[in-house]
């Protein structure tokens, strides 16, 4: 799909451009697009055990420099019977080096874990012009889902329907209040935290209930922007 505004375009033309349909897609189609568009579920690069982790900070050629630059140290420390001072702080500069990168490394594959858990695994949504739940990852653009009081937002969605609809969306704003969602069409500058007629993967509806159309999935949502980037 285009990257596009969404919150700027009124509801019909966000629907008109989806070829969506407000009763919900076919299952038929709703299959057509999962093949095109893939499943709705943050992608992760492939696990390495902790020690492959720690191995692979001596891989860099800044790393294996100063591993020849102390070994170099050494041999004429030893020749002219010196002190071995210069070879101890490169290897400790080459130590705090691995540490760290382990750690950063670490720390970034447990946060992608942590967004993952964050998707609902089930959500509510209209197939064939009836309820339906169905796996999260299963959701397409340009399908119509239901969402109540302690839902979870399962895919970046535009509201059709909201009636007293309040969003916690701490987890990708920042934001410590539930925010107040409406239907009106608003400017294409509007930030994130702006947009009150769209709804976010990961957030948490707090209160009232909403019908929305599922813009973005996956990878393309601003959570899996943000686990793109971790």
């Amino acid at each position: 799909l285009e990257n596009r505004d969404w919150h700027s375009e009124d509801i019909d033309s966000v629907i008109g451009y989806l070829e969506a349909d407000r009763r919900g897609l076919s299952e038929e189609e709703a299959s057509r697009r999962l093949g095109v568009f893939g499943p709705n579920e943050l992608k992760e690069e492939k696990k390495t055990t902790a020690l492959k982790l720690l191995l692979g900070q001596f891989k860099s050629v800044l790393v294996l420099i100063l591993i020849i630059s102390a070994l170099v140290s050494t041999y004429i420390s030893f020749k002219e019977g010196e002190a071995f001072t210069d070879t101890y702080v490169i290897l400790i500069i080459v130590i705090m080096n691995a540490i760290l990168g382990f750690v950063q490394e670490y720390r970034a594959e447990k946060a992608v874990e942590a967004l993952k858990r964050m998707i609902s695994p089930k959500v509510l949504v209209l197939r064939d012009r009836k309820e339906a739940s169905i796996d999260s990852k299963n959701l397409v653009p340009g399908d119509i889902i239901i969402l109540e009081a302690g839902s979870r937002v399962p895919a970046d969605s535009r509201l059709i329907e909201a009636a007293n609809l309040q969003v916690d969306e701490a987890a990708l704003t920042g934001e410590s209040t539930p925010v107040t969602k409406n239907l009106r069409v608003l400017s294409t500058e509007a930030s994130i935290g702006d947009r009150k007629n769209t709804v976010f993967t990961g957030t948490v509806i707090t209160g009232g209930r909403a019908i929305a159309v599922v813009t973005e999935t996956g990878m393309m949502t601003e959570f899996g922007k943000i686990a793109g980037m971790v």
